[in-house]
């Protein structure tokens, strides 16, 4: 997908409050819109600099241990794929006369690229709440197959955070009433959802324990056992989203959503939300598809293969997959950013069922202050036992 702007512009992020910097001719500096900070140039892009040094070296450490893990489970696990790739021949540019209603916009900050209606404005970044978000050129950009309409307006949003904060006891007593709920936006993520088959076998140790009294003795006995299992199941619409600024994790723990809602793509859906335009391809997508599948199927032998076993473990699978038919989709997701302290934290929250997840700050002098707390039982109960054992 290309947007072309006619406009390009760089944007620079306070160090002290991560707000944007603009560049002030008086006095040659780069000022803070939000602190009032105030930076020289050759600061700022020496702070980048070693920014952009350091996200490097841990990119490369990161490739180190991912290949090194990945080495690893090649040992304890198969899993191959019927040679076939998945089927992206369905999706489709062709968005007919509703191109005409249809406006793109592009974050300078983090890159978001975002399409609405013509009666919606983006006026700021809903990812990093940038406000230098610049209209660009809708071309290029493939026809969703499916949306899941938002059931839950922004008030639900805003509930469902109030009573998020509600029942944690090592959240600081200030954040709920002093944090300012800076952004809210309703953002149609974009998701692959892939159809497909996985078939294989898995052998497990499970083992059965079995306790009883014989005299003045307990006797326990445990049991081992080597179980296998094989077995087929069918995949439809697995989801994974295909937004890079989007925390994967938040994506799979807002999930399940209701299929049964799902409707054909129509840009009636859209007045009023903004859509993020996916940045991460089929094939970049299919890892995390093949892993949902595959995990799926050795997840639903473990629990056949469960049975009365006391305990029951994988030691080896080997699965293949069948890949099949992928859609594009968008599916309703409430962003709502809060800052607090001069930090920001993000909430996501499920538009159709309201399940909301997110970050929140941590009161260490609470956290210690339980901890201390629940260590003093402990000790009191391991003296308590002992007291009891010198009688």
């Amino acid at each position: 997908m290309v947007i072309n702007m006619a406009t390009r512009i760089t944007n620079y992020q306070c160090p002290a409050c991560t707000g944007p910097l603009h560049f002030v001719g008086e006095s040659g500096r780069l000022e803070c819109d939000y602190c009032g900070s105030s930076f020289d140039i050759a600061e700022i892009e020496a702070f980048y600099a070693e920014k952009e040094a350091k996200a490097a070296e841990a990119a490369q450490k990161q490739e180190k241990t991912e290949a090194a893990q990945k080495s690893a489970e090649a040992e304890e696990q198969q899993t191959a794929a019927d040679g076939s790739d998945w089927d992206a021949s369905g999706l489709s540019e062709d968005w007919g006369a509703d191109a005409v209603d249809m406006k793109a916009y592009c974050c300078p900050s983090c890159g978001a690229e975002l399409l609405c209606d013509a009666t919606t404005a983006a006026t700021s970044c809903p990812y990093c709440g940038n406000p230098s978000v610049i209209p660009g050129q809708f071309t290029g950009i493939l026809k969703p197959d499916f949306v899941l309409p938002f059931k839950l307006s922004k008030e639900d949003a805003i509930k469902a955070l109030k009573k998020h904060y509600l029942k944690k006891p090592l959240l600081p007593s200030t954040f709920s009433k002093a944090n300012h709920l800076e952004e809210i936006k309703g953002v149609y993520v974009p998701f692959w959802m892939y159809d497909g088959e996985a078939s294989g076998s898995a052998q497990f140790h499970a083992t059965q324990v079995h306790t009883y009294t014989s005299g003045d003795y307990e006797i326990t006995e445990t049991s081992h056992y080597d179980v296998r299992r094989a077995g087929s199941i069918a995949f439809e619409k697995i989801p994974v989203d295909a937004s890079s600024k989007m925390p994967d994790d938040y994506m799979d723990s807002i999930e399940p959503y209701d299929y049964a809602e799902l409707k054909p793509f129509s840009t009636a859906y859209l007045p009023g939300f903004l859509a993020d335009k996916y940045d991460v391809s089929v094939q970049d997508c299919a890892e995390r598809a093949d892993s949902r599948c595959e995990t799926s199927a050795v997840e639903l032998m473990e629990q056949d293969a469960r049975g009365d076993y006391t305990s029951c473990t994988v030691e080896s699978r080997n699965v293949t997959l069948h890949r099949g038919k992928v859609h594009y989709a968008l599916m309703p997701v409430w962003l709502l950013s809060t800052k607090w302290n001069g930090k920001s934290f993000l909430f996501a929250m499920n538009g159709q069922t309201g399940k909301l997840v997110g970050d929140l700050p941590l009161d260490k002098g609470l956290y210690w202050k339980h901890f201390a707390a629940i260590t003093g039982l402990c000790m009191l109960g391991v003296m308590a036992a002992g007291l009891l054992l010198s009688l």
